[in-house]
């Protein structure tokens, strides 16, 4: 048994059969042949390796001849390894009697040579070998995640947002990075598919085998490899607990997400996909607070049309049958770029051209997604807002953008919504610095604590090694917050926060007691949401934010907020 520590990104308990995917995207799982086909199946690896043994030997010519006989000798090694009668006795060995695919075969056998070479800084070259030999096998079969017909927990090295938001979710069942950090895209597709998830465990593929036994605790961040039975036990008992935890949270569904002395709150959804509108009704979401709109753009090659935009929003608007639905203008860029839409890889991408900034550069691509939002906003409430806004000038300009849309709507007398509320993300501290101008300009404010976190702390949400630091908790951001809304309510402007800490509930009572009045989550979070918002009244919760301001590191405070979430909802403390 193994156990890896990662960063826990999507909640939840997930055991199964582990489909690997490595850095080229080959999947290896565990097949077996039958009886009457091992003969065929051995030529097949015979005839890999003659194909593979010859690639090698030109590769060697060739290296030799052009940079010298000692860097031919790399190869000449790998050859050795090729042609080695104990590696190909091993391999035929675990295709007769274990009825392994020559697939498997190759990849259980290198992967344990790997380890023993690890220590001798040659695994490379055994991965090297391994990888040659399965691309003459599988050829143009590799077995990506498009051909599962069973259910599976996905371990890769990485994953990018819009592979993630492709993820099969009836066989996928939880994944695992060795890379990747909280707040990253990564994650939040994660949460929308309501998977369990890890990332950022460091390098483990070389340990797993597709079709290893796998446990991955998306609340703790543990990831365990070939768990024994003591283990098993306790995690599928954990499960059930979750399950049972789950079914009494759906007795809060119709219920209003009301505190115990009578104040009501509004729970709205985080979406990535349309699709996602069904999971927000069944946990009786008050509307859609976030509706991210960038996979539309991730999830192909082609940008997409005025028409795609339009019929992916009205199928959200008209789901939520007069319940407000607040889209965001595309926030592209950083860790979710499309190659369509052409911009140079950035060395500093976080602080590059994304977002609002993309949008005011590229107008065609932003008047497109406008005239579709405009549209559809007639066929119920629709509200508009700008993310990453970092300057005055940059509202001015994106509302001017908006304005010379509508105006060319309404010339060609294009039905749309001519009070359509428009807002802004507040996402960076120097949003925050001039937030009493900018409440002046706007119709709504949305805290995305996400990227306020990473700009206020100097922290790349998406990187591990500093995931330390990446904390909502800190002292700097929830007096970031408390500004934010303090400024809001003087000019009576309403105020949502929806980034992931609106969907924790360690949270829930902080954010009340700072004066939100509206939070915006998860879909998967609105019930644990909803049964801190009952569970408490608004003078507890203000003296928890009273309390928490206080201090001065974010460990204190966390570690305060889970105290006080125990005295009130103990069964949701992580």
């Amino acid at each position: 048994m193994q156990q890896l520590q990662g960063i826990a990104v999507s909640p939840g308990v997930a055991i199964g059969e582990a489909m690997v995917m490595d850095n080229e995207g080959f999947r290896i799982p565990r097949r077996f042949v039958v009886r009457d086909a091992v003969e065929g199946e051995v030529e097949r690896l015979d005839r890999a390796i003659a194909a593979a043994s010859e690639e090698v030997h030109r590769n060697c010519d060739t290296v030799s001849r052009e940079l010298g006989e000692q860097y031919g000798a790399i190869f000449e090694a790998h050859l050795r390894m090729l042609q080695d009668s104990g590696l190909h006795g091993e391999l035929e060995e675990m295709i007769r009697q274990r009825k392994y695919t020559p697939e498997y075969a190759v990849t259980r056998a290198l992967r344990r040579y790997a380890k023993v070479f690890e220590t001798l800084e040659r695994a490379n070259d055994i991965f090297d070998i391994e990888k040659r030999l399965l691309r003459h096998l599988l050829g143009q079969r590799r077995e990506g995640m498009d051909h599962l017909t069973s259910p599976v927990l996905l371990l890769a090295h990485n994953l990018t947002p819009s592979e993630t938001a492709n993820l099969d979710r009836k066989y996928i069942r939880g994944f695992v990075t060795e890379i990747g950090g909280p707040g990253g895209h990564t994650a939040i597709v994660a949460e929308a598919l309501e998977i369990p998830a890890v990332v950022g465990t460091g390098a483990f593929l070389t340990d797993v085998s597709g079709g290893d036994t796998v446990i991955i605790d998306g609340d703790k961040g543990l990831v365990i490899i070939q768990p024994d039975e003591e283990t098993l036990a306790r995690y599928r008992h954990k499960g059930e607990k979750i399950r049972t935890l789950a079914a009494q949270l759906e007795t809060l569904r119709d219920l209003p997400a009301e505190t115990a002395d009578g104040v009501h709150v509004r729970l709205m959804g985080n979406i990535e996909f349309p699709d996602e509108v069904g999971h927000c009704i069944d946990r009786g979401a008050d509307g859609i607070g976030l509706y991210r709109t960038e996979f539309l753009y991730l999830k192909s090659n082609k940008l997409p049309t005025e028409a795609v935009h339009y019929d992916a929003y009205s199928e959200v608007i008209r789901a939520m049958d007069g319940r407000p639905v607040t889209i965001r203008s595309f926030d592209l860029g950083a860790d979710k770029l499309p190659q369509a839409v052409g911009v140079d890889n950035e060395r500093n991408p976080f602080l590059g051209l994304r977002s609002i900034r993309l949008a005011l550069r590229d107008l065609p691509l932003f008047r497109t997604q406008l005239r579709a939002v405009l549209r559809a906003s007639a066929l119920g409430e629709v509200r508009l807002m700008f993310p990453l806004i970092s300057t005055l000038l940059e509202l001015r300009q994106a509302k001017m953008v908006l304005a010379d849309v509508r105006e060319d709507l309404a010339e060609h007398e294009i039905e749309f919504d001519r009070r359509m509320q428009v807002g802004m993300m507040v996402e960076v501290p120097s949003a925050v610095m001039m937030i009493e101008q900018f409440v002046e300009e706007v119709d709504f404010l949305s805290i995305g604590t996400n990227d306020l976190i990473q700009y206020t702390l100097a922290v790349d949400r998406t990187n591990k090694d500093v995931v330390g630091l990446y904390n909502p908790a800190d002292p700097a951001v929830l007096k970031l917050i408390r500004m934010t809304i303090d400024a809001a309510q003087k000019r009576q402007v309403s105020t949502n926060l929806c980034g992931q800490m609106s969907g924790s509930p360690t949270y829930t009572m902080l954010l009340l007691g700072l004066g939100l009045r509206q939070l915006s989550v998860p879909p998967s979070a609105i019930p644990e949401i909803k049964k801190v918002c009952r569970s408490v009244t608004i003078d507890q919760c203000e003296a928890v934010s009273r309390r928490a301001m206080t201090m001065e590191n974010a460990r204190d405070i966390a570690r305060y907020l889970k105290e006080e979430l125990k005295k009130y909802a103990p069964e949701l403390v992580p």
